[in-house]
């Protein structure tokens, strides 16, 4: 009795490809030799085979169809003989094209890789912004053969060995028949052509290495680890590919004065005990290479943190600039003439402070403390 491939497939004469591709993946999955043990498991593998040979080629559905041989006459197993794709068994198991058949030979001129750049500013810069000269040295197009890889006066040739397809077939006899693979050709790596007389510049890359000098401009208010893409400025890919991009990580050396937080600036200035108390009236350098004058109030506090609107560090991505904060620490002197301590003095006794007596702060009582003051 003639083998029915539709019932050995599960599928309806009307089947699709698609229908046949899935249901030949679930039966190869399952009668694989590999993955059965069980004694019939070769012959239904080989049955299953045989039948999705038969069904996907339109032409032997064809003949099948109308009641006619499509193998030959050589019954299932002289058909499976015949040869079958490597390529159709990784299918089954790993989907499609899992065997590498049907690459086609890859390009030569490939995407460059991108590079990174370390760019040390100081703060003022980091703030207002600048424009810098940088030295990069990456891969450039070579200027000898314009990317081809080939002396002038010559060109790249189709390849001998796989004629222009970049992989080459391989058939191996097996207990399933003749299986066949595909690999990358090894005479053009795959590329489908070869290069017989290589630009002595590049040696056939298409790209040389060379030092050149590019204009960046950091913008205003650039952080501590603050990357800059600048598209196509990278690496040159192999053949005279497009060049990646060049990233700068900008790196904020420390300010003897002024310290980052975000978009605002800090700084610290001492006054005397007697400004402190008397009040004063400041003019305060600034990043901006100019002054700006701030008061101090009378009876001011060390650690008192005067506001500055508008003189910190211009934002980022957005309008305005951040404020200036001045800690004022309150110096009190160490070193008094005879003049000076009389003075301190009677300043003490006439404000009652020559005799002081010791006033806990409530926020460094103990904690029996604050339970006793809580119930009186």
């Amino acid at each position: 009795m003639a083998t029915d491939y539709y019932d050995t497939l599960g599928v309806s004469r009307e089947a699709t490809a698609d229908e046949l591709k899935k249901a030949y993946r679930r039966l190869a999955r399952q009668w694989h030799p590999d993955v059965n043990d069980a004694p019939e498991a070769a012959d239904r593998f080989k049955e299953v085979t045989v039948a999705y040979e038969v069904l996907s080629d339109p032409q032997k559905r064809s003949v099948f169809d109308r009641g006619g041989d499509p193998m030959g006459g050589g019954g299932g197993s002289a058909g499976y003989g015949q040869g079958f794709s490597f390529d159709d068994i990784m299918d089954a198991f790993f989907g499609q094209n899992a065997g590498g058949g049907g690459r086609g030979p890859r390009s030569r001129t490939q995407r460059g890789q991108d590079a990174l750049l370390r760019l040390n500013v100081d703060l003022g810069e980091a703030v207002f912004g600048v424009d810098h000269d940088l030295k990069v040295d990456t891969a450039v197009v070579c200027t000898t053969c314009e990317g081809s890889g080939a002396a002038e006066g010559s060109e790249p040739v189709t390849c001998r060995t796989c004629h222009g397809h970049g992989d080459v077939q391989q058939v191996q006899r097996s207990l399933l028949g003749d299986i066949r693979t595909s690999r990358p050709c090894p005479a053009c790596r795959g590329f489908g052509t070869t290069i017989p007389e290589p630009c002595s510049e590049c040696s056939g890359e298409g790209r040389v290495r060379s030092r050149r000098t590019i204009s960046v401009s950091i913008p205003a208010g650039v952080d501590q680890g603050t990357r800059i893409q600048l598209s196509g400025e990278g690496e040159v890919g192999p053949g005279g590919g497009p060049a990646g991009d060049l990233y700068l990580e900008v790196n904020v050396a420390d300010h003897p004065v002024f310290n980052r937080q975000g978009d605002q600036l800090h700084c610290q200035v001492t006054l005397p005990m007697t400004a402190a108390a008397l009040g004063a009236h400041l003019d305060l350098p600034t990043l901006d290479d100019d002054e700006v004058a701030i008061e101090v109030p009378a009876g001011t506090q060390s650690g008192h943190v005067v506001h500055i609107k508008g003189q910190g560090v211009p934002r980022l991505r957005g309008p305005g600039r951040g404020d200036l904060l001045v800690q004022v620490v309150v110096e009190t002197p160490d070193h008094l003439d005879a003049r000076q301590n009389e003075l301190l003095t009677e300043l003490a006794q006439l404000r009652g402070e020559d005799r002081p007596q010791a006033v806990l702060d409530p926020q460094h009582q103990s904690v029996f403390g604050k339970i006793k003051n809580a119930f009186r």
